[in-house]
């Protein structure tokens, strides 16, 4: 028994010694993951009654903890690869995601009922997949790679529009016709990379005229044209009317419906919730283990409950700085901004939603809500963050390993020059046992002359 236990515990230290990088990132990341399982498997019992009437969530939650495994695996793999090859694969990747968002546009499934233009089905596994998340992450590489680049050499506004700025439009502009928070939120980062980037501030302000000319512009067509592409300009519409919309009677049922029972949850949490499991609102509530999972956590764990998952993600994100603040080159620095705040600002959009802060705009709660994509793309995003801390960990352990070695190498010549020390202290000894041998010697000589007659000498000794 005690020897199973000793392996067991012999077998995890070095799991955890196999972890690199950021060891707090990957703890809070766990933190998260580990917490998402009461919420989900609580809040999954709307579905289990929905589709399959035994409200047996069971199901939900072994497929949620399938998702959850496979993304750990894929932070694990992906946080072993170089962050600077991530380069030359985001130049190689930005045409194939293209491809990828006008099929998802032009194919896009339909979700229970509603229009989801903006996911597409994976063949052979099942899984509903939603391209904008795969594109925000290559699009973040992808900037940060050019802007670490043009540090180097200062681009005129021409070369920049075309190196930077038409990829940028062009993926947004595949993206906002079905997703239109998505598409603010990545323009919004590249922005503020872009400001990190030490982007010249006069071209800043001509692409945000640039783009918001463009929304207006995409917008009339629509209204000109309402039925000439696949869009989502009504529902957007509806949702701002019925964040704004002053009377119950201007706003949509369906929408009013959603964010009514979000604030009735929260309300009845009070500060320390119904407890776990005993939400009441998950039964009534549409998409209660994604899109309003954080009204069904304040509802069980109370106020207290949303300030801790609210304090691990800004902890999360204070650590995102750290990163970024260590990264040894500016390319590092802007994949870790790039890449992790978006993760804390979707979770802040989420929350706001929930609280009615915000107009619904359909964005998951990060590592928490349920879901197969959205759960693999911030896995992946991670990754490549612990990429990048991963790097400065290693240049970290040279430099130690290198004062070592500097250490040992003083160790060996000191030794070698107190050796040195004591041969000459010897040698010197020797010199003078061999002079005084000489003398004697000498002596002796001066005693047995050959000048003199032996017998004379025998006499003289005598």
């Amino acid at each position: 028994m005690l020897n199973a236990y000793s392996y067991k515990q012999k077998t995890m230290k070095e799991l955890v010694n196999s972890l690199k990088g950021d060891k707090v990132i990957w703890a809070f990341v766990a933190l998260l993951a580990l917490f998402s399982f009461m919420p989900v498997f609580s809040a999954s019992s709307n579905l289990a009654y929905m589709r399959h009437g035994s409200g047996n969530a069971i199901t939900y939650l072994l497929k949620h903890a399938v998702h959850i495994f496979i993304g750990f695996i894929i932070i694990y793999q992906i946080h072993k690869v170089p962050y600077h090859y991530f380069r030359g694969i985001s130049r190689i990747a930005l045409p194939i995601v293209w491809l990828l968002l006008v099929y998802t546009l032009l194919k896009g499934t339909v979700i229970e009922g509603a229009n989801a233009s903006r996911w597409i089905q994976i063949p052979f596994i099942g899984v509903s997949f939603q391209t904008s998340t795969l594109a925000a992450i290559v699009l973040y590489v992808y900037v940060a790679r050019y802007l670490s680049k043009s540090r180097e050499i200062t681009p005129t506004f021409q070369q920049s529009f075309i190196e930077l700025w038409i990829p940028v439009f062009i993926t947004l502009m595949l993206i906002f016709p079905a997703n239109f928070s998505t598409a603010a939120l990545i323009f919004a980062m590249v922005i503020m990379l872009s400001f990190i980037g030490k982007y010249p501030l006069k071209y800043i302000g001509i692409i945000l005229g640039v783009g918001l000319i463009s929304g207006l512009l995409f917008i009339l067509v629509v209204k000109a044209f309402p039925d000439a592409f696949p869009n989502r300009v009504k529902t957007w519409e509806k949702r701002i009317d019925n964040f704004f919309g002053k009377e119950d009677n201007a706003k949509d049922a369906d929408e009013y419906y959603q964010i009514e029972r979000a604030k009735t949850a929260i309300a009845s949490g009070g500060i320390y919730g119904l407890g776990p499991g005993k939400s009441v609102q998950k039964n009534f509530l549409p998409q209660s283990s994604s899109d309003f999972i954080f009204a069904i956590i304040v509802e069980e764990y109370g106020l207290l409950g949303a300030l801790t998952i609210l304090g691990l993600y800004m902890l999360l994100l204070f650590r995102f700085i750290v990163a970024a603040h260590k990264a040894n080159s500016l390319f590092g620095k802007l994949v870790v901004v790039g890449l992790g705040f978006p993760i804390v600002f979707q979770a802040l959009i989420n929350m706001g939603v929930a609280v009615e802060l915000l107009p619904v705009t359909g964005q998951t709660l990060p590592l928490i809500s349920s879901g197969g994509s959205s759960v693999w793309m911030t896995c992946i995003a991670i990754g490549i963050i612990l990429s990048v801390t991963k790097k400065e960990e290693e240049i970290a352990e040279e430099l130690a390993e290198k004062e070592k070695r500097e250490e040992a190498l003083r160790k060996l010549i000191d030794k070698q020059l107190q050796e040195d020390e004591e041969e000459e202290e010897n040698q010197e000894k020797v010199n003078q046992m061999k002079a005084s041998i000489k003398n004697k010697i000498m002596e002796d000589q001066d005693d047995y002359s050959i000048t003199d007659n032996p017998m004379n000498a025998i006499l003289k000794k005598k």
